[in-house]
């Protein structure tokens, strides 16, 4: 039986599982995108702080003063396991009642933008003991397992009883307008965090970004874990359910002082037209054009 759970209070548990990976030197250019695990001092300046990201500038600063690697925590490795047997691979035909597999080509390129090597396991098989093998199978190349299954029951108990068998799995109700039950928890002989997600796309994404992009960016040993937050002013009302936390995708100005969501909000296209999501508290039901919220940036600009 699940509990229903904060966001905050769901996050805080993620985080408690979440460790900073093993630093080890890498190469320049494989170093590229991670963090890196030291200060790194020319004499006694010190020219590179110990959870910065390693960039291209980093990289080209390494080489002029001769280093050929450096002391880096590596990218996590995400498996993310998704769909089930009435979801078809894009591109190939669909029979009455099938739809396209969406989840895993948006939860694994979503890690991978969150600095992540994600890798992508299609099909989840409607036997526990299938699953079970499946997901064992995987834990060999994983700091971190995600899974997201279809939106019937059935597929989330399955997936729930097969992790249970592997470890240790706690099922939660979260607190989010539109999202429902989740799992988390340790399997393996190696203790690997695990995070089952919604079946619904735009669901998944939204718990994607709120949890498992901190788990990522923990792992990663980064100093910012979060995405930004702003204040703005909403350009027009909005409506919400009383007793949960909603997420409205949005955009928010360039200037960052005023937002709006976007309208048709069980449309997949928000998710990719929106730069920002809304924040509106358990306690709210509607808020009025001018009110200022809280509001997640995902991204600045377009390019």
């Amino acid at each position: 039986m699940s509990e229903q759970v904060r966001v905050d209070e769901f996050l805080t548990a993620l985080l408690s599982i979440s460790k900073p990976l093993e630093p080890f030197a890498m190469p320049l250019l494989d170093a590229h995108g991670a963090t890196l695990a030291e200060d790194v001092y020319v004499g006694e300046r010190l020219v590179m702080k110990s959870g910065s990201r390693i960039r291209s500038t980093q990289i080209g600063l390494a080489a002029s003063i001769g280093l050929k690697a450096l002391p880096t925590r590596p990218h996590p490795r995400v498996v993310v396991i998704s769909a089930g047997p009435d979801l078809v691979e894009p591109g190939e035909h669909l029979s009455p009642g099938e739809e396209y597999e969406t989840n895993s080509w948006l939860l694994t390129t979503s890690v991978r933008e969150a600095g992540a090597v994600g890798y992508r396991v299609f099909s989840i098989p409607d036997d526990e003991a299938r699953l079970k093998a499946l997901v064992e199978d995987q834990l060999v190349r994983a700091d971190l397992v995600v899974v997201s299954g279809e939106r019937r029951d059935e597929s989330f108990d399955l997936i729930t009883r097969a992790l249970s068998s592997l470890g240790e799995i706690t099922t939660v109700d979260l607190a989010i307008e539109s999202s429902g039950r989740h799992n988390y928890g340790l399997i393996g002989p190696d203790r690997i965090p695990v995070v089952t997600l919604p079946g619904d796309p735009i669901a998944a994404y939204i718990s994607l970004e709120l949890f498992v992009r901190p788990m990522i960016r923990t792992m990663l040993g980064s100093s910012n874990i979060h995405r930004p937050s702003v204040k703005a002013r909403l350009e027009r009302p909005i409506g919400s359910a009383h007793g949960a936390r909603t997420y409205l995708r949005a955009f928010l100005s360039e200037d960052g002082q005023s937002v709006r969501a976007l309208p048709d909000q069980e449309d997949l296209v928000t998710l990719s037209d929106a730069n920002a999501l809304i924040a509106v508290p358990e306690s709210e039901v509607g808020l009025e054009a001018g009110a200022a919220v809280t509001v997640v940036v995902l991204r600045r600009r377009y390019f």
